[in-house]
């Protein structure tokens, strides 16, 4: 039975809707297509809005006010500006009402109907063709979820059945897999990613034929394999990805560094070998919906294991166990090398070199003290620190697929604990200098005892912190004995550490760690 699609027209926008309908009232057949009318069918949210046509780019062009065309394909973004939903479009709502707010406008990619041609390169057509068939344009395209064309009359083309291939949750290639792999060998990388993007299999043709030219992919340059990776990492199942991307043979030609932890055991607190332990560890990531870079963190924490894997017959009582020393600081290495190869931006391997080379520091919390807690955050940065743990969580879990153990909020407590500001008398208004400089005291305890004497006061009442009630305050301590004096600025200084164990007891209560 045919899906009702009369219904979508209502959810496609205006400015879509606009820009189809002046190409049929110039005389042209426009049709939306790809993957905005999979994601309609789908009862999901169109992120891009692409348009076919038997209109040619130079006739396009001469339909809209504003077009960018850049390309080698017949591509021409036509730039529409949002609407309010009662506006209507004409030739003066083209422009954007502020040029520097990128979202006061949206572009409609709209593309001449393309023959098929060479690709001798594997990626790119050799030539464009143009054709006046939206069947020409549709057979050329990946897969059949994706070649359905709309029209404005709320009509659907499927000739090669996509809409089945929805109902029956299958990514199958159009026409003989083997040529649109050999056609762009980045349809094989698209075909995992859209399986993992709508939880959709893989039909076995297509599998067939993805591990027949998996060796293809080697033709792709890295900023596109990039893109599609990014975008499978980015997926609600990742660890499914790259599980596939490894059954293809596509990730030996991507990331062989991450197959070389397939079987290599590591026992102890671990379950896992360390391939299932990083693809366990991206999973949590995914399901906490972390950022890109905690899950490539996640991903690549334990790559250096397997070349610094040793069996040290000294522990664990006689028994022997594996030992992964400095693996950390190979994997940090390795993870930068990996990221620079698929063309990165430098900001993202920074961070991603920086959390794999730390992701060890959170290893005995009876060990670590919170002047080595204040370290790390010096090294990674009060930004990142958090990140940090996040990336230790997906560690921890991908042991033993348990969240959130004791060891973890303890790490949270003293995180914390050294990021918290202390109590100390550098919250004044005034300091020494201002004491030696404005009002003549000579540095020495005396100095110190005010000072303290002074932070009590404020502790009890913020407001007095003024330098002016703090001028007249040390004045007035100044005309003080020395023992007086002291006996003050200690009882001051208990009053201070008093407070700090009240603050400390309170984050550890609120993490339900013990001190």
């Amino acid at each position: 039975m045919e899906p009702n699609t009369k219904n979508l027209i209502k959810k496609i926008p205006k400015e879509v809707s606009y820009v189809t309908k002046q190409l049929q009232e110039a005389g042209f057949e426009a049709y939306l297509v790809g993957g905005c009318v999979r994601d309609l069918l789908m009862e999901r949210t169109p992120k891009d809005w692409d348009v076919t046509t038997n209109a040619k780019p130079e006739q396009i062009i001469a339909l809209f006010e504003k077009t960018v065309y850049e390309n080698t394909f017949g591509t021409v973004g036509v730039h529409v500006s949002r609407l309010t939903s009662n506006q209507e479009v004409s030739q003066e709502t083209l422009e954007p009402r502020n040029s520097n707010l990128e979202p006061n406008f949206i572009i409609v990619e709209v593309t001449p109907y393309r023959l098929e041609s060479n690709y001798t390169d594997f990626r790119h057509p050799d030539e464009v063709k143009f054709s006046d068939k939206l069947e020409d344009d549709l057979k050329r395209r990946d897969f059949t979820v994706n070649a359905m064309a709309y029209g404005h009359d709320g009509k659907l083309t499927d000739i090669f059945s996509g809409v089945k291939d929805i109902k029956d949750k299958v990514i199958r290639a159009v026409g003989d897999a083997d040529e649109r792999f050999s056609e762009d060998a980045l349809r094989m990388l698209r075909a995992v990613r859209f399986s993992v993007q709508l939880d959709f299999s893989i039909s076995h043709e297509s599998m067939e034929s993805i591990l027949k030219n998996s060796e293809l992919i080697k033709k792709v340059s890295a900023e596109r394999i990039r893109d599609e990776f990014v975008k499978i990492i980015m997926s609600p199942n990742p660890s499914a990805g790259i599980l596939m991307l490894h059954k293809f043979n596509l990730l030996k030609n991507i990331i062989p560094e991450l197959e070389e932890g397939i079987k290599v055991e590591q026992l102890g607190e671990h379950i896992y070998d360390v391939w299932d332990h990083l693809l366990h560890a991206l999973q949590h990531a995914a399901d906490k919906n972390w950022p890109l870079e905690v899950r490539l963190s996640a991903l690549f924490h334990d790559i250096g294991k397997p070349k610094t894997r040793r069996f040290d017959a000294t522990k664990a009582g006689g028994k022997g166990k594996y030992t992964f020393y400095g693996h950390e600081v190979v994997g940090a290495r390795m993870a930068k090398k990996i990221l620079e190869r698929l063309k990165f931006s430098k900001k993202e391997i920074e961070l991603v070199e920086k959390l794999v080379r730390n992701h060890m520091f959170f290893s005995d919390t009876e060990l670590i003290t919170l002047s080595a807690v204040r370290r790390i955050i010096a090294k990674v940065g009060k930004e990142n620190i958090w990140t940090l743990m996040n990336v230790r969580e997906c560690d921890r879990v991908g042991m033993k697929k348990k969240e959130a153990p004791y060891r973890l909020r303890k790490y949270f407590a003293m995180i914390e604990e050294a990021l918290r500001d202390p109590i100390s008398v550098g919250q004044l208004k005034v300091d020494g200098e201002f004491m030696i400089k404005e009002l003549g005291i000579k540095p020495g305890p005396r100095m110190g005892f005010i000072l303290h004497a002074l932070l009590e006061e404020v502790l009890e009442d913020p407001t007095k912190n003024t330098v002016e009630y703090l001028k007249d305050k040390i004045l007035e301590l100044n005309k003080l004995s020395d023992m007086d004096l002291r006996a003050l600025g200690e009882k001051a200084k208990e009053v201070k550490e008093e407070l700090e164990e009240e603050e400390v007891e309170k984050l550890h209560t609120k993490h339900g760690v013990r001190k």
